[in-house]
């Protein structure tokens, strides 16, 4: 059977949109990634705030190639690698001054103990995730909503202050302007508990109706 079969029903049943959505985008594949350490996933999403996709990837290769010898693919450089590396062999990656900020507290995080191994972040509450993480440079709430979404799997999350998907509902109800934060936040509310694959389908409402969306900057 499909997976998300109950979400799909519901979300056509409390908000008939969704219906011709879901049908021309076809299944949501979300589920949780076990294989993807929170802190590989936040290191990953810190790399890609403010950039297109294909460019973070290809900083993000750069980056793993000065660990290949040690921690070959898929193995993803650990915190005491990436600490015990010179800030200018990683700005040669393309990573900008912030973005190594970032991602050498992120590595002291880990190896203070603050950010959880994947068992440990599945048994907390997102509220208590979302508290714990925001506290390390350059992780807001939006990294850690998706860090939930995409490698925990939680299905009840909206990141409400996500441009893509306030673009998607502002084209799925061809508004002339998005929702703001709070409004989203309330329409969304009908949607629980399955948030998240709304949101998974909000994501992709420009393409598959035909209008083109402004890329996000992520934060």
């Amino acid at each position: 059977m499909p997976r998300h079969q109950a979400a799909l029903r519901h979300l056509r049943a409390v908000e008939p949109r969704f219906g011709p959505l879901i049908a021309r985008v076809g299944p949501c594949p979300l589920s949780p990634a076990r294989d993807r350490s929170p802190y590989e996933a936040l290191a990953r999403a810190i790399a890609h705030q403010q950039l297109h996709g294909r460019a973070a990837e290809a900083i993000l290769e750069r980056f793993c190639a000065l660990y290949a010898a040690d921690f070959p693919p898929p193995q993803f450089p650990p915190p005491e690698a990436v600490l015990a590396t010179p800030e200018p062999v990683l700005r040669a990656t393309g990573l900008s001054a912030s973005k190594i900020a970032a991602l050498r507290d992120l590595a002291a995080q880990s190896l203070a103990g603050l950010v959880p191994s994947w068992r440990a972040a599945a048994r907390m509450e997102d509220a208590a995730l979302i508290e714990r993480l925001v506290a390390i440079r350059g992780i807001g709430r939006w990294t850690v909503e998706m860090l939930l979404i995409f490698t925990l799997g939680r299905r009840d999350v909206l990141p409400v202050d996500d441009f893509g998907v306030r673009e998607g509902w502002r084209v799925l109800c061809g508004l002339d302007a998005q929702p703001k934060p709070r409004a989203l936040a309330e329409i969304g509310a009908a949607w629980a508990p399955y948030r998240s694959i709304a949101a998974w389908y909000l994501w992709r409402a420009p393409a598959a109706l035909k209008e083109p969306a402004t890329p996000a900057l992520r934060a």
